[in-house]
Protein backbone atom coordinates (compact mmCIF):
# COMPACT_ATOMS: atom_id res chain seq x y z
CA UNK A 1 0.00 0.00 0.00
CA UNK A 2 1.37 3.38 -1.09
CA UNK A 3 0.53 5.39 1.71
CA UNK A 4 3.92 8.04 1.39
CA UNK A 5 4.33 11.57 0.54
CA UNK A 6 6.01 10.94 -2.49
CA UNK A 7 3.68 8.44 -3.54
CA UNK A 8 0.51 10.83 -3.16
CA UNK A 9 2.62 13.72 -5.26
CA UNK A 10 3.19 10.91 -7.96
CA UNK A 11 0.05 9.25 -8.17
CA UNK A 12 -2.01 12.62 -8.33
CA UNK A 13 0.14 14.80 -11.00
CA UNK A 14 3.06 14.34 -13.59
CA UNK A 15 6.12 14.59 -11.35
CA UNK A 16 8.42 15.87 -11.41
CA UNK A 17 8.67 18.91 -13.65
CA UNK A 18 10.75 21.69 -14.55
CA UNK A 19 10.80 23.56 -11.71
CA UNK A 20 10.07 21.28 -9.31
CA UNK A 21 12.77 18.12 -8.15
CA UNK A 22 13.05 15.98 -5.54
CA UNK A 23 16.87 15.56 -4.14
CA UNK A 24 17.68 13.26 -1.58
CA UNK A 25 14.08 13.40 -0.07
CA UNK A 26 14.02 17.43 -0.55
CA UNK A 27 12.27 19.60 -2.90
CA UNK A 28 14.34 21.89 -4.96
CA UNK A 29 12.78 24.71 -6.74
CA UNK A 30 14.91 25.51 -10.22
CA UNK A 31 17.57 23.65 -8.77
CA UNK A 32 17.78 26.18 -5.39
CA UNK A 33 18.19 23.48 -2.36
CA UNK A 34 15.05 25.07 -0.35
CA UNK A 35 16.12 23.34 2.61
CA UNK A 36 19.86 24.54 2.32
CA UNK A 37 18.23 28.03 2.35
CA UNK A 38 16.32 27.80 5.26
CA UNK A 39 19.19 26.49 7.24
CA UNK A 40 21.06 29.21 6.53
CA UNK A 41 18.32 32.02 6.61
CA UNK A 42 15.48 30.59 8.81
CA UNK A 43 11.97 30.62 8.48
CA UNK A 44 9.67 31.80 7.82
CA UNK A 45 11.45 33.15 4.15
CA UNK A 46 10.17 35.01 1.01
CA UNK A 47 12.17 34.51 -2.09
CA UNK A 48 12.24 35.75 -5.69
CA UNK A 49 14.21 33.65 -7.90
CA UNK A 50 14.71 36.92 -10.51
CA UNK A 51 15.45 34.12 -13.60
CA UNK A 52 12.50 33.19 -14.09
CA UNK A 53 11.60 36.75 -14.78
CA UNK A 54 13.87 36.84 -18.05
CA UNK A 55 12.89 32.89 -19.11
CA UNK A 56 9.34 33.87 -19.02
CA UNK A 57 9.51 37.78 -20.80
CA UNK A 58 11.25 35.15 -23.45
CA UNK A 59 8.70 32.99 -23.57
CA UNK A 60 6.28 35.62 -24.76
CA UNK A 61 8.08 37.21 -27.28
CA UNK A 62 9.13 33.61 -28.84
CA UNK A 63 5.75 32.82 -29.01
CA UNK A 64 4.53 36.12 -31.10
CA UNK A 65 7.23 36.00 -33.31
CA UNK A 66 6.73 32.56 -34.17
CA UNK A 67 3.19 33.41 -34.64
CA UNK A 68 3.78 36.57 -36.70
CA UNK A 69 5.90 34.41 -39.01
CA UNK A 70 3.36 31.68 -39.82
CA UNK A 71 0.79 34.02 -40.54
CA UNK A 72 2.96 36.75 -42.59
CA UNK A 73 1.54 39.57 -39.95
CA UNK A 74 3.10 43.21 -40.98
CA UNK A 75 2.92 44.85 -37.43
CA UNK A 76 5.49 43.99 -34.85
CA UNK A 77 5.36 43.23 -31.27
CA UNK A 78 5.87 44.85 -28.03
CA UNK A 79 6.31 43.39 -24.73
CA UNK A 80 5.61 45.80 -22.00
CA UNK A 81 5.49 45.05 -18.10
CA UNK A 82 2.06 46.38 -15.77
CA UNK A 83 4.82 47.43 -12.76
CA UNK A 84 1.63 47.45 -10.46
CA UNK A 85 1.81 43.71 -10.19
CA UNK A 86 5.86 44.46 -8.56
CA UNK A 87 7.25 47.59 -8.39
CA UNK A 88 10.59 46.25 -6.85
CA UNK A 89 13.21 47.68 -8.49
CA UNK A 90 14.98 44.51 -8.54
CA UNK A 91 12.17 43.02 -10.28
CA UNK A 92 12.31 46.14 -12.93
CA UNK A 93 16.55 45.84 -13.24
CA UNK A 94 15.74 41.83 -14.38
CA UNK A 95 12.75 42.62 -16.70
CA UNK A 96 14.84 45.47 -18.34
CA UNK A 97 17.28 43.20 -19.32
CA UNK A 98 14.89 41.88 -22.15
CA UNK A 99 14.09 44.97 -24.25
CA UNK A 100 10.39 45.75 -22.69
CA UNK A 101 8.80 48.73 -22.25
CA UNK A 102 6.89 49.70 -19.25
CA UNK A 103 2.58 50.22 -18.06
CA UNK A 104 2.06 52.21 -15.04
CA UNK A 105 -1.21 52.51 -13.52
CA UNK A 106 -0.93 55.49 -10.96
CA UNK A 107 1.09 58.42 -9.46
CA UNK A 108 4.12 57.47 -8.47
CA UNK A 109 4.80 54.88 -11.31
CA UNK A 110 6.30 58.21 -13.40
CA UNK A 111 8.51 58.42 -10.49
CA UNK A 112 10.21 55.31 -10.72
CA UNK A 113 10.47 55.74 -14.75
CA UNK A 114 12.15 58.74 -13.76
CA UNK A 115 14.10 57.20 -11.85
CA UNK A 116 15.04 54.57 -14.32
CA UNK A 117 15.81 56.82 -16.75
CA UNK A 118 18.19 58.63 -14.93
CA UNK A 119 20.38 55.62 -14.53
CA UNK A 120 20.27 54.55 -17.90
CA UNK A 121 17.97 51.62 -17.35
CA UNK A 122 15.43 53.24 -20.39
CA UNK A 123 15.58 55.85 -22.97
CA UNK A 124 13.45 58.01 -24.81
CA UNK A 125 12.36 55.41 -27.05
CA UNK A 126 11.05 53.20 -24.38
CA UNK A 127 7.17 53.03 -24.48
CA UNK A 128 5.60 54.29 -21.20
CA UNK A 129 1.82 52.87 -21.14
CA UNK A 130 -0.09 55.46 -18.62
CA UNK A 131 -3.47 53.44 -17.71
CA UNK A 132 -5.26 54.25 -14.54
CA UNK A 133 -7.59 57.23 -13.78
CA UNK A 134 -5.80 60.45 -13.65
CA UNK A 135 -5.86 63.51 -11.74
CA UNK A 136 -3.75 66.30 -11.15
CA UNK A 137 -0.83 64.80 -9.54
CA UNK A 138 -0.38 61.77 -12.76
CA UNK A 139 -1.57 64.39 -15.06
CA UNK A 140 1.31 66.68 -13.88
CA UNK A 141 4.19 64.07 -13.97
CA UNK A 142 2.70 62.28 -17.11
CA UNK A 143 3.11 65.75 -18.86
CA UNK A 144 6.56 66.63 -17.39
CA UNK A 145 7.93 63.36 -18.54
CA UNK A 146 6.64 63.93 -22.12
CA UNK A 147 7.83 67.77 -22.11
CA UNK A 148 10.83 66.68 -21.35
CA UNK A 149 11.57 64.65 -24.49
CA UNK A 150 9.54 61.55 -23.79
CA UNK A 151 7.78 61.34 -26.94
CA UNK A 152 6.80 57.73 -26.58
CA UNK A 153 5.16 58.07 -23.26
CA UNK A 154 1.53 57.47 -23.83
CA UNK A 155 -0.68 58.11 -21.84
CA UNK A 156 -4.14 55.89 -22.26
CA UNK A 157 -7.59 57.99 -22.24
CA UNK A 158 -9.85 56.79 -19.51
CA UNK A 159 -13.22 58.86 -19.92
CA UNK A 160 -13.81 61.78 -21.73
CA UNK A 161 -12.20 64.82 -19.41
CA UNK A 162 -8.70 63.46 -19.31
CA UNK A 163 -7.81 64.57 -22.72
CA UNK A 164 -8.21 68.32 -21.82
CA UNK A 165 -6.47 67.76 -18.26
CA UNK A 166 -3.45 66.56 -20.37
CA UNK A 167 -3.65 69.30 -22.99
CA UNK A 168 -3.22 71.89 -20.72
CA UNK A 169 -0.55 70.47 -19.04
CA UNK A 170 1.67 69.40 -22.09
CA UNK A 171 3.44 71.80 -24.25
CA UNK A 172 3.79 70.54 -27.31
CA UNK A 173 2.37 67.46 -29.57
CA UNK A 174 1.62 63.95 -27.58
CA UNK A 175 0.20 60.62 -28.72
CA UNK A 176 -2.95 59.13 -27.11
CA UNK A 177 -4.39 56.00 -26.83
CA UNK A 178 -8.25 55.24 -25.54
CA UNK A 179 -9.18 52.36 -23.56
CA UNK A 180 -12.54 50.34 -24.30
CA UNK A 181 -14.70 49.54 -21.20
CA UNK A 182 -14.98 45.91 -22.24
CA UNK A 183 -18.17 43.90 -21.32
CA UNK A 184 -17.43 41.69 -18.57
CA UNK A 185 -19.12 37.89 -18.34
CA UNK A 186 -23.00 37.69 -17.62
CA UNK A 187 -21.80 36.03 -14.23
CA UNK A 188 -19.36 38.79 -13.46
CA UNK A 189 -20.56 41.61 -10.11
CA UNK A 190 -20.75 44.07 -12.75
CA UNK A 191 -21.45 44.05 -16.59
CA UNK A 192 -18.92 46.90 -18.03
CA UNK A 193 -15.91 47.91 -16.82
CA UNK A 194 -14.96 50.79 -14.41
CA UNK A 195 -12.04 51.96 -16.32
CA UNK A 196 -12.25 53.29 -20.21
CA UNK A 197 -15.14 54.27 -22.68
CA UNK A 198 -17.41 51.92 -23.53
CA UNK A 199 -17.24 50.71 -27.16
CA UNK A 200 -20.31 53.01 -29.22
CA UNK A 201 -18.36 55.82 -27.76
CA UNK A 202 -15.11 55.66 -28.70
CA UNK A 203 -15.53 56.45 -32.43
CA UNK A 204 -17.65 59.76 -32.03
CA UNK A 205 -15.25 60.71 -28.95
CA UNK A 206 -12.21 60.94 -31.81
CA UNK A 207 -14.13 62.57 -34.02
CA UNK A 208 -15.37 65.06 -31.60
CA UNK A 209 -12.01 65.72 -29.40
CA UNK A 210 -9.08 64.20 -31.06
CA UNK A 211 -9.77 64.66 -35.17
CA UNK A 212 -9.70 68.10 -35.86
CA UNK A 213 -6.78 68.74 -32.20
CA UNK A 214 -3.94 69.88 -33.97
CA UNK A 215 -1.90 68.86 -30.82
CA UNK A 216 -3.09 65.18 -30.81
CA UNK A 217 -2.53 61.88 -32.17
CA UNK A 218 -4.53 59.14 -31.67
CA UNK A 219 -1.83 55.73 -31.19
CA UNK A 220 -3.22 53.04 -29.87
CA UNK A 221 -6.82 51.47 -29.16
CA UNK A 222 -6.52 49.62 -25.68
CA UNK A 223 -8.33 46.45 -24.40
CA UNK A 224 -8.40 44.36 -21.52
CA UNK A 225 -11.02 42.19 -19.94
CA UNK A 226 -10.74 41.24 -16.11
CA UNK A 227 -10.96 37.15 -16.53
CA UNK A 228 -8.00 37.66 -18.93
CA UNK A 229 -6.87 35.81 -21.75
CA UNK A 230 -8.60 32.77 -22.14
CA UNK A 231 -9.70 29.99 -24.97
CA UNK A 232 -13.74 30.62 -24.46
CA UNK A 233 -16.30 32.02 -26.63
CA UNK A 234 -16.54 35.29 -24.68
CA UNK A 235 -12.90 36.25 -24.94
CA UNK A 236 -13.04 35.40 -28.57
CA UNK A 237 -16.38 37.77 -28.61
CA UNK A 238 -14.67 40.55 -26.84
CA UNK A 239 -11.79 40.29 -28.90
CA UNK A 240 -13.83 40.57 -32.21
CA UNK A 241 -15.81 43.76 -30.56
CA UNK A 242 -12.52 45.48 -30.39
CA UNK A 243 -11.24 44.65 -33.61
CA UNK A 244 -14.41 46.12 -34.94
CA UNK A 245 -13.83 49.52 -32.88
CA UNK A 246 -10.20 48.91 -34.12
CA UNK A 247 -10.67 48.75 -38.05
CA UNK A 248 -13.79 51.51 -37.59
CA UNK A 249 -11.22 54.00 -35.88
CA UNK A 250 -8.30 53.11 -39.02
CA UNK A 251 -10.55 53.92 -41.54
CA UNK A 252 -10.90 57.76 -40.30
CA UNK A 253 -7.58 58.08 -38.59
CA UNK A 254 -4.34 57.28 -39.79
CA UNK A 255 -2.17 57.60 -37.09
CA UNK A 256 -3.75 54.64 -35.39
CA UNK A 257 -0.89 52.08 -35.64
CA UNK A 258 -1.24 49.70 -32.49
CA UNK A 259 -3.17 47.51 -30.28
CA UNK A 260 -3.32 46.77 -26.56
CA UNK A 261 -4.03 43.90 -25.41
CA UNK A 262 -3.26 44.05 -22.27
CA UNK A 263 -2.56 41.67 -19.94
CA UNK A 264 -4.33 38.49 -18.35
CA UNK A 265 -2.52 35.25 -19.38
CA UNK A 266 -2.75 32.97 -16.42
CA UNK A 267 0.31 31.74 -14.36
CA UNK A 268 0.84 27.83 -12.80
CA UNK A 269 -1.21 27.59 -10.17
CA UNK A 270 -1.26 24.31 -9.81
CA UNK A 271 1.15 20.88 -10.59
CA UNK A 272 -1.83 20.04 -12.82
CA UNK A 273 -2.16 23.30 -14.51
CA UNK A 274 -2.28 23.04 -18.29
CA UNK A 275 -2.81 26.09 -20.50
CA UNK A 276 -1.64 26.55 -24.38
CA UNK A 277 0.29 29.74 -24.43
CA UNK A 278 1.41 29.17 -27.99
CA UNK A 279 -1.90 28.28 -29.47
CA UNK A 280 -3.61 31.40 -28.18
CA UNK A 281 -1.08 33.78 -28.89
CA UNK A 282 -1.14 32.00 -32.84
CA UNK A 283 -5.19 32.74 -32.19
CA UNK A 284 -4.88 36.11 -31.25
CA UNK A 285 -2.29 37.10 -33.70
CA UNK A 286 -4.13 34.90 -36.84
CA UNK A 287 -7.73 36.94 -35.49
CA UNK A 288 -6.25 40.43 -36.24
CA UNK A 289 -4.74 39.19 -39.04
CA UNK A 290 -8.15 38.21 -40.72
CA UNK A 291 -10.07 40.71 -39.39
CA UNK A 292 -8.22 43.57 -40.94
CA UNK A 293 -7.69 41.78 -44.11
CA UNK A 294 -10.62 40.87 -44.40
CA UNK A 295 -11.72 44.94 -43.76
CA UNK A 296 -9.38 46.23 -46.12
CA UNK A 297 -7.17 48.15 -43.29
CA UNK A 298 -3.18 47.95 -42.02
CA UNK A 299 -2.92 45.57 -39.11
CA UNK A 300 -1.92 47.23 -36.17
CA UNK A 301 1.67 46.57 -34.00
CA UNK A 302 0.52 44.78 -31.06
CA UNK A 303 1.34 45.31 -27.12
CA UNK A 304 0.86 43.55 -24.70
CA UNK A 305 0.95 44.34 -20.46
CA UNK A 306 1.67 41.03 -18.55
CA UNK A 307 2.58 41.65 -15.27
CA UNK A 308 1.64 38.44 -13.15
CA UNK A 309 3.16 36.52 -16.13
CA UNK A 310 6.15 37.86 -15.97
CA UNK A 311 7.11 38.44 -12.25
CA UNK A 312 4.34 35.47 -10.38
CA UNK A 313 6.40 32.71 -11.03
CA UNK A 314 9.48 33.91 -9.81
CA UNK A 315 8.15 33.97 -6.09
CA UNK A 316 7.39 31.97 -3.60
CA UNK A 317 6.97 31.21 0.20
CA UNK A 318 8.81 29.33 3.40
CA UNK A 319 6.72 28.30 6.74
CA UNK A 320 7.94 25.63 9.47
CA UNK A 321 4.91 23.50 10.85
CA UNK A 322 5.21 24.52 14.61
CA UNK A 323 2.38 22.05 16.20
CA UNK A 324 -0.64 20.24 15.56
CA UNK A 325 -3.63 20.91 16.86
CA UNK A 326 -6.66 18.30 16.95
CA UNK A 327 -9.15 20.68 17.48
CA UNK A 328 -12.22 17.48 16.76
CA UNK A 329 -12.38 13.98 15.10
CA UNK A 330 -11.47 14.71 11.57
CA UNK A 331 -9.57 18.18 11.83
CA UNK A 332 -6.28 18.50 12.46
CA UNK A 333 -5.01 21.79 12.28
CA UNK A 334 -0.78 22.63 11.26
CA UNK A 335 0.34 25.97 12.72
CA UNK A 336 2.72 27.72 10.93
CA UNK A 337 5.21 30.07 11.79
CA UNK A 338 3.75 33.34 9.92
CA UNK A 339 0.53 34.17 8.48
CA UNK A 340 -1.32 34.04 5.39
CA UNK A 341 -2.93 37.48 5.42
CA UNK A 342 0.58 38.97 6.07
CA UNK A 343 2.35 36.54 3.65
CA UNK A 344 0.05 35.72 0.75
CA UNK A 345 -2.96 37.81 0.89
CA UNK A 346 -4.54 36.58 -2.01
CA UNK A 347 -4.83 33.33 -0.31
CA UNK A 348 -7.44 35.28 2.29
CA UNK A 349 -8.60 38.08 -0.03
CA UNK A 350 -10.16 36.89 -2.87
CA UNK A 351 -9.42 32.62 -1.67
CA UNK A 352 -6.77 32.63 -4.26
CA UNK A 353 -5.06 29.12 -4.24
CA UNK A 354 -1.01 28.65 -5.62
CA UNK A 355 1.05 25.85 -5.59
CA UNK A 356 1.45 24.25 -2.16
CA UNK A 357 4.49 21.66 -1.62
CA UNK A 358 6.51 19.90 1.36
CA UNK A 359 10.26 20.75 1.51
CA UNK A 360 11.11 17.94 2.97
CA UNK A 361 10.16 14.30 4.48
CA UNK A 362 8.54 13.39 1.17
CA UNK A 363 9.36 9.76 1.75
CA UNK A 364 7.28 9.38 5.63
CA UNK A 365 3.26 8.84 5.35
CA UNK A 366 0.76 11.71 4.96
CA UNK A 367 -1.85 12.82 6.61
CA UNK A 368 -4.59 15.57 5.47
CA UNK A 369 -4.78 18.54 7.36
CA UNK A 370 -5.41 22.29 7.80
CA UNK A 371 -3.16 24.92 8.02
CA UNK A 372 -3.45 27.92 10.25
CA UNK A 373 -1.75 31.33 10.65
CA UNK A 374 -0.24 32.89 14.21
CA UNK A 375 -2.89 35.75 13.71
CA UNK A 376 -6.24 35.42 15.94
CA UNK A 377 -8.33 36.16 12.92
CA UNK A 378 -10.43 32.72 11.86
CA UNK A 379 -9.51 33.83 8.46
CA UNK A 380 -6.14 33.64 8.54
CA UNK A 381 -6.05 29.62 7.04
CA UNK A 382 -5.18 27.62 3.76
CA UNK A 383 -7.42 24.49 3.32
CA UNK A 384 -7.35 23.61 0.13
CA UNK A 385 -5.19 23.06 -3.01
CA UNK A 386 -6.22 24.36 -6.38
CA UNK A 387 -7.29 20.83 -8.22
CA UNK A 388 -7.86 18.91 -4.68
CA UNK A 389 -10.15 20.03 -2.21
CA UNK A 390 -7.73 18.91 0.78
CA UNK A 391 -4.49 19.58 1.97
CA UNK A 392 -2.11 16.34 2.59
CA UNK A 393 1.15 16.80 4.00
CA UNK A 394 3.57 14.14 5.67
CA UNK A 395 2.02 13.43 9.24
CA UNK A 396 3.47 16.22 11.41
CA UNK A 397 6.68 15.08 14.26
CA UNK A 398 7.53 17.23 16.92
CA UNK A 399 11.03 16.06 16.76
CA UNK A 400 11.44 16.46 13.09
CA UNK A 401 10.03 19.81 11.81
CA UNK A 402 8.43 19.79 8.83
CA UNK A 403 8.62 22.90 6.48
CA UNK A 404 6.15 23.77 3.35
CA UNK A 405 6.37 25.80 0.56
CA UNK A 406 4.24 28.22 -1.32
CA UNK A 407 5.22 28.85 -4.80
CA UNK A 408 4.46 31.44 -7.74
CA UNK A 409 3.48 33.36 -5.25
CA UNK A 410 5.62 36.79 -6.80
CA UNK A 411 2.73 38.94 -7.84
CA UNK A 412 1.05 41.71 -6.03
CA UNK A 413 1.53 40.11 -2.58
CA UNK A 414 4.00 42.17 -1.12
CA UNK A 415 2.84 45.65 -2.21
CA UNK A 416 -1.38 44.12 -1.25
CA UNK A 417 0.22 43.01 1.84
CA UNK A 418 1.80 46.32 2.81
CA UNK A 419 5.64 45.76 2.39
CA UNK A 420 7.26 47.35 4.97
CA UNK A 421 4.61 48.59 7.05
CA UNK A 422 2.37 47.69 9.62
CA UNK A 423 0.80 43.95 9.19
CA UNK A 424 -1.98 42.06 10.61
CA UNK A 425 -1.95 41.66 14.46
CA UNK A 426 1.21 42.78 14.00
CA UNK A 427 2.75 39.67 12.84
CA UNK A 428 6.34 40.38 10.99
CA UNK A 429 6.98 40.30 7.24
CA UNK A 430 9.22 37.51 7.05
CA UNK A 431 12.92 37.92 5.82
CA UNK A 432 12.80 38.25 1.88
CA UNK A 433 15.93 36.73 -0.37
CA UNK A 434 17.00 37.39 -3.59
CA UNK A 435 18.17 34.08 -5.85
CA UNK A 436 20.16 34.72 -8.90
CA UNK A 437 22.98 33.64 -11.10
CA UNK A 438 26.24 34.80 -11.86
CA UNK A 439 27.54 35.26 -15.21
CA UNK A 440 29.20 31.13 -14.77
CA UNK A 441 25.47 29.88 -13.98
CA UNK A 442 25.99 29.57 -10.61
CA UNK A 443 23.33 30.18 -7.92
CA UNK A 444 24.20 33.05 -5.73
CA UNK A 445 21.43 34.72 -3.13
CA UNK A 446 21.15 37.92 -1.39
CA UNK A 447 19.05 39.38 2.06
CA UNK A 448 16.67 42.08 0.29
CA UNK A 449 14.96 42.73 3.41
CA UNK A 450 15.12 41.55 6.66
CA UNK A 451 12.19 40.38 9.04
CA UNK A 452 10.24 42.35 10.46
CA UNK A 453 11.48 43.64 13.96
CA UNK A 454 9.69 44.65 17.45
CA UNK A 455 11.28 47.88 17.02
CA UNK A 456 10.37 48.72 13.67
CA UNK A 457 6.84 48.21 14.28
CA UNK A 458 6.67 50.66 17.12
CA UNK A 459 8.22 53.51 14.69
CA UNK A 460 5.81 53.14 12.27
CA UNK A 461 3.07 53.20 15.22
CA UNK A 462 4.85 56.94 17.21
CA UNK A 463 6.29 54.39 20.17
CA UNK A 464 10.16 54.65 19.05
CA UNK A 465 12.75 54.46 16.17
CA UNK A 466 13.49 50.64 14.48
CA UNK A 467 17.38 49.07 15.61
CA UNK A 468 19.22 48.15 12.94
CA UNK A 469 20.62 44.93 12.62
CA UNK A 470 23.85 44.39 10.79
CA UNK A 471 23.30 41.72 7.56
CA UNK A 472 25.71 38.43 7.80
CA UNK A 473 27.97 37.35 4.60
CA UNK A 474 27.25 33.42 4.25
CA UNK A 475 29.50 31.61 1.74
CA UNK A 476 30.02 28.10 0.77
CA UNK A 477 30.99 26.04 -2.34
CA UNK A 478 27.62 25.84 -4.13
CA UNK A 479 25.98 29.11 -3.74
CA UNK A 480 27.17 32.92 -2.79
CA UNK A 481 25.02 34.58 0.28
CA UNK A 482 25.31 38.55 0.26
CA UNK A 483 24.11 41.18 2.21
Amino acid sequence: MKTKYIDLIEQTYDFPQREFQLVENNLHFHGVDLMEMIHRYGSPLKFTYLPKISENIQRAKKWFATAIHKHNYAGAYHYSYCTKSSHFEHVLNEALKNNIHIETSSTFDIDIVEHLKAEGKISDSTFVLCNGFKRDEYVEKIARLINKGHKNCIPIIDNFEELDLLGNEIHGNFKVGIRIASEEEPKFEFYTSRLGIGYKNIVPFYSKAIKDNPKVELKMLHFFINTGIRDTAYYWNELLKCLKVYINLKKICPTLDSLNIGGGFPIKNSLAFDYDYEYMVDEIVNQINQACREANVEVPDIFTEFGSFTVGESGGAIYQVLYQKQQNDREKWNMINSSFITTIPDSWAISKRFIMLSLNRWNEEYERVLLGGLTCDSDDYYNSEQHMNAIYLPKFKKERPLYVGFFNTGAYQETIGGFGGLQHCLIPQPKHILIDKDVEGNLKTRVFSEQQTAGDFLSILGYGKPKVSKPKVLRNKKMVYQP
